[in-house]
Order: structure tokens, then C-alpha cells, then sequence
């Protein structure tokens, strides 16, 4: 997805207006994110606050408590010959309790940080998992595995930093300062007006140096997933990589997508991570200027017995410590803008994956028992009813079909193609000539800008996806196993199959004999996407899972592309069988494989050039004819 350029300078005030811009739209998406968490757990929220704000307190009781035991106990103590230790001690036993109590609360308040943080992210990553499953197969055809992965596993766990870390902290800050300003304004005015404009200088620091560290670590984000990206494309390439010994060339692609992470991060963290360490210092300079301005008052009071005793030694020791807690929260909140900067980046991702515009179903027409069923309408609508049920034959026809990937670039034109229920509809043709892109149109992964398809009469626009794909059984070109037995794979076309019908199944597409060949034989455990298998078998695999679904209409994309002659002479019996009664889509490079369809399509830059079955394409002596007569019978 393209990305808003953050880099961009203008003159003058542009730049300012820019960077008020990208706060905003941070501002947006951490306000965003922080609605997420409240929908969920508001009430842990709440008392993570209330913990949080109790803990302070806590922390600033003993603060305020070194002026009274200065002043009202170390002091007078040693005044006298016989100190009496009793009150002091029970003074301390009461800080003690108030400490032990702000020390349950701090633990509190932890631990229900933990919950919240992993469980928003578990939520987070079912509300993506569940929107991904209803995006169009056009978002991943527009973007590399790899960074959609990024998504899940490095822009999430930005977002643990920040929920788990960087927003208890914000928040303990924020009551920190409230808190202690408000003492160090019951102590002293002068003292708290020197905090405040050191407290400004810091904040204005911590601001300038965000500002310039932002944009790096936005492009720190997209850097790391096209890494995830270039590394998910060689390992799931790697023999491609092997066996035209592009090592060496892919190491050099790695190198310069590595470096361009490196620099991006080195960028990023340059600028963020000096910040804590500056307002580090100017905190010390502040609690520098403090002392000696409180110790300049306290020593010209000599003329002025009042400021004295508003000054005591007990005062001053305390604003120190309080100004020590001021500035504090200062830094804090500094040394957590990487968490911060990072997590509103990695959120901005998260974010527009969960918006992006899932798959759209105006369908009405559904499968039951054999059927296509339309649900009556209501009887208050004006329109009458249509209708409600026609049988499925698998008829499937294309009307004056046009269809571009992209506005610019018409990719079909003008595709027609009548057919009847049961007939073998092949489609052949060069790479490029449109014949997948069909496919795609059968199943609604595309839609037609023009035109229409018809199945059993019906445009397929109103008949509901998910019925329409259980009416379409596909083996494509590229298999795909998953984690699990091979009888968990057959199954996978119909998960309410029974074991022999799944059996079954690999009898009908001569798979039996190899899977009980296999160590466990349908139990054989396969991972790596069935790397213990040959091609060939994960292909007859594939042919066997599209057998137990039972569909009325086969769209085969080079289904036995993979598989070697013997295989092929032995599989297309059961694939015969398989087609037997249903109307099947082929895409096929082997010509004897299309031999005895009904119809064959010869396609050319994206129009049928030719039409007709074997016999009737011969003797027209063109494409075709060219195509199955040469030496090479394999088309190019």
C-alpha cells in the first residue's frame, strides 16, 4: 500500500503546517487505538487508574514527609539532651502502611496491565485474522506475503510495548506532575516558578526532537516489512534460488534492503534516544538552580524572620525531592516516544489492514438440496415475487464479457461462450492470453466491468459467494497442503466427508495406491506444504479434495501440469469419472489433454480467435491447427 510521504519540506511555514498534519493524524490514530482498549476492558482501565493515581499519592506522601521528619523530628531531636523516639517511630509505622499500600496498588495495577495488554492484542489479532478472511483476493494480489506478516507480528507487538508500558507510564506521569505541582506550590511559589520554566525547556526539547524522529520511524515500519517480504519470497523460492545459483545475487538484494532498515532505524533512534539523556541533564540543572536559589532565600532571611520559616531546612530538602518528581515525569515521558512513535506507526498498519474494504456480497440466490433458492421477499414490497427456485445443471454461459485488472489496461474483450450442463469447456492459448483471468471471473475473485455470466440462468453477481464457490470444485496450478493428515487434506473439499468417502475419493483420482504406500498411510502427518511428497502426489491430492466436494461445475487450471506422463495416463481415468456428469472448466498446455472436450476456446491477447471442438478447430486450419500439428505440442 502506497504511503503518505512524511519527508517533504516547504518553505517557511509549510514544514510547520506539515508536521501539525502528521499530530493530527497520530493524535487520530492513538486515539483510536486507545478506544480499542477501552471498548474491552474499561472497567481494568479504570482501576488501573485509580491504582496508578493512589500509587502516586503514596510516593508523594513520603516526599512531603522528609519536611515534616526534618523539621518536627530530626531538628527538635537533636535540640534536646534526651530524645524521645516514640513519636518519630510512629510516625514512621504510618508511612510505612501508606508505602505498603501504594506498593499493592503499583502491583495491582501491573498485573491488570498485563491482562489488558494481551488481551486487546488477542482480540486485535482475531479482528484482523477475521477481516483478512473477507478481504478480496485482490488485496493479496497487490501485496507480498511478507508484509502483510509484518502486520501480525512486528506492528502488533509495537502496540504490546505501548498498551503493556508506555501508556501506564503516560498516564502515571501525568498524575505524578498534578500532584506534585500542586505541593510545590503549597511549599513555594519562587521555587515552583523556577521548576516550571525549566519543566517548559524540556517539554520544548522533547516536542522539536519528536518531530524529527516521526517520519524515521514510519519508514523504520515499511523498511522492516518489505525485509519480512524479500525474506518470505527467497524461502518460499529457494530452489528456484538454487537451481540457477542466484545465492550470491540474492545475499546482494538482501544486503541493500538490510542496510536501507538499518539506516532508517539508525535515523529513528538517533533523535529519540537522545532525549532522555538532554532532559536527564536539564532536570540536574534544575535541581541545581533550586538549590541555590532556596539556599540564596534562606540565607538572606536574616532581615526577614517570616521567609525563614517558610524556607526551613525541611522545605527545601522537600521541593528538591519534589522537584525531582516534577521533572521526572518529564523524562519519562521522553524516554518512552520510541515505544510511543513506534506503536502510532505500527497502529497506522494494523489499522489499514482492518479498513480495508472487505469483499462486497450482493448475492440473494443460495444452494439448497440441489437448488438454486431465492428467499421470498417481504410481502409489504411492491415488487412481486420472482421465482424462489430453479434446479443447479452447472449451465454456465459468458455474455459479452470485458474485464481490466486496472482501469488503463482491458485485460478481456468480448467474451462468449455458450454452454450445456456436463459439457468439457476448454480454454488454450499462450501465456497472457486471458485464460486464468476467466477462471477468476467464474469464481468472483474479479468482477466484470461488462458483460455478464450466467449460471443455470442466473447472474452469478446475485447468487451469494459463498454458495456459489461450494458449487465450483477448483484444482489449481499451485497446490496448496496444510498442516495435518493426508486424510485431513482430502477432507478439507467437505469437512463433514466421512473417512471412506474421503477413500473414496482418492480411488476415484487414482491416489489410493501412493497414500497407502506412506508410512501411516491416510494418517500420514504432512507439513511444509506436503514437502514429503512428490509434485506430482500433492497435485493428485489436490484432485482428490476437489472429488469430495461434489460440485456441480470442475474448473481445472492445469491440473496434471505437474504430473509425469505414466501419472497422468493413470490419473485421467478417475478424472474422467470425476467429470462425468459435470460441467468442467479446463485450462490446459498439453493439447492431448483437451482432445475430447465439447467446446475448446483458443485464446489470443485476451479475445476467443477460435471456437469449436478438436475435429471442427482442425479443419479450420488456423491457431489451432498450428498449435497441435507442429513438432512441439507443448504451447509456448
Amino acid at each position: 500500500m502506497r504511503q503518505p510521504n512524511f519527508h517533504q519540506r516547504g518553505p517557511g511555514g509549510h514544514a510547520q503546517a506539515g508536521f501539525q498534519k502528521v499530530d493530527k493524524q497520530k493524535r487520530q490514530i492513538l486515539w483510536r487505538l486507545t478506544q480499542y482498549v477501552l471498548k474491552n476492558y474499561k472497567f481494568s482501565c479504570l482501576a488501573v487508574m485509580a491504582c496508578i493515581a493512589i500509587s502516586s499519592v503514596t510516593t508523594l506522601a513520603s516526599t512531603l514527609f522528609t519536611r515534616t521528619l526534618i523539621d518536627d523530628y530530626i531538628v527538635p531531636l537533636t535540640q534536646v539532651d534526651n530524645p524521645e523516639y516514640a513519636s518519630l517511630a510512629q510516625a514512621l509505622f504510618k508511612l510505612g502502611i501508606i508505602l505498603l499500600f501504594g506498593v499493592i496498588c503499583s502491583y495491582t495495577y501491573n498485573r491488570l496491565m498485563i491482562n489488558v495488554s494481551q488481551g486487546t492484542l488477542l482480540r486485535l489479532r482475531k479482528s484482523l485474522f477475521e477481516h483478512m478472511e473477507k478481504l478480496p483476493i485482490s488485496y493479496f494480489d497487490s501485496r507480498s506475503h511478507g508484509d502483510v506478516m509484518s502486520t501480525y507480528t512486528n506492528d502488533v507487538d509495537t502496540l504490546r510495548q505501548m498498551i503493556g508500558s508506555s501508556l501506564p507510564q503516560v498516564f502515571n506521569s501525568i498524575i505524578s506532575l498534578v500532584v506534585t505541582f500542586a505541593s510545590m506550590v503549597v511549599l513555594s511559589i519562587p521555587l515552583t516558578l523556577v521548576s516550571i520554566v525549566m519543566a517548559v525547556v524540556m517539554m520544548f526539547t522533547t516536542t522539536k526532537l519528536g518531530k524529527r524522529s516521526r517520519a524515521f520511524f514510519k519508514t523504520q515500519q515499511l523498511k522492516l516489512a518489505e525485509v519480512n517480504g524479500f525474506v518470505e519470497e527467497m524461502m518460499t523460492g529457494q530452489k528456484v534460488v538454487k537451481v540457477f545459483c542466484h545465492e550470491e545475487k540474492a545475499i546482494e538484494q538482501f544486503e541493500l534492503i538490510n542496510e536501507e532498515l538499518r539506516s532508517s532505524n539508525y535515523n529513528a533512534n538517533k533523535i529519540a534516544n537522545i532525549v532522555m539523556p538532554v532532559n536527564g541533564n536539564l532536570g540536574n540543572l534544575g535541581y541545581v538552580l533550586i538549590a541555590v536559589v532556596g539556599a540564596t532565600v534562606a540565607l538572606s532571611a536574616a532581615s526577614d524572620s517570616s521567609l525563614v520559616s517558610h524556607l526551613s531546612l525541611g522545605t527545601i530538602v522537600a521541593f528538591l525531592t519534589l522537584n525531582k518528581s516534577f521533572t521526572q515525569p518529564i523524562s519519562h515521558i521522553s524516554q518512552q516516544i520510541n515505544s510511543v512513535l513506534n506503536a502510532s506507526v505500527g497502529a497506522e498498519r494494523v489499522f489499514n489492514l482492518m479498513d480495508a474494504e472487505p469483499e462486497t456480497d450482493e448475492g440473494h440466490w443460495v444452494m439448497d438440496n440441489g437448488s438454486w433458492v431465492k428467499p421470498e421477499k417481504n410481502a409489504s414490497s411492491s415488487t412481486p415475487n420472482s421465482p424462489s427456485s430453479t434446479p443447479i445443471r452447472g449451465d454456465v454461459d459468458f455474455k459479452g464479457v470485458d474485464f481490466s485488472y486496472v482501469p488503463e489496461k482491458q485485460v478481456l474483450f468480448d467474451i462468449d461462450i455458450n454452454t450445456n450442463p456436463g459439457q468439457k469447456i476448454a480454454f488454450v492459448g499462450g501465456t497472457g492470453a486471458g485464460k486464468t483471468t476467466v477462471i477468476n471471473l467464474i469464481n468472483r475473485f474479479y468482477d466484470v466491468q461488462k458483460g455478464r455470466i450466467l449460471f443455470d440462468g442466473i447472474p452469478i453477481n446475485d447468487i451469494r459467494k459463498s454458495d456459489l464457490r461450494r458449487s465450483l470444485g477448483m484444482v489449481l496450478q499451485e497446490t496448496h497442503l496444510f498442516t495435518g493428515t493426508v486424510l485431513d487434506n482430502i477432507r478439507y473439499g467437505r469437512l463433514d466427508a466421512t473417512d471412506e468417502e474421503c477413500r473414496e475419493a482418492a480411488r476415484l483420482v487414482g491416489a489410493d495406491d501412493f497414500i497407502r504406500r506412506l508410512a501411516n498411510g491416510y494418517q500420514t502427518m504432512l507439513s511444509g506444504d506436503g514437502g514429503n511428497l512428490s509434485q506430482g502426489e500433492r497435485q493428485l491430492l489436490a484432485i482428490a479434495r476437489a472429488a469430495i466436494a461434489n460440485p456441480p461445475v470442475l474448473i481445472l487450471d492445469e491440473a496434471t501440469s505437474s504430473i509425469d506422463t505414466r501419472t497422468e495416463t493413470l490419473v485421467q481415468r478417475g478424472m474422467d469419472s470425476l467429470m462425468k456428469g459435470r460441467t468442467t472448466f479446463v485450462i490446459a498446455h498439453r493439447l492431448s489433454t483437451v482432445r475430447n472436450s465439447d467446446i475448446i476456446n483458443v485464446m489470443d491477447h485476451g479475445r476467443i480467435i477460435e471456437q469449436g471442438n478438436h475435429e471442427q478447430l482442425l479443419a479450420l486450419k488456423g491457431k489451432y491447427y498450428q498449435l497441435y500439428t507442429g513438432d512441439d505440442t507443448m504451447l509456448k
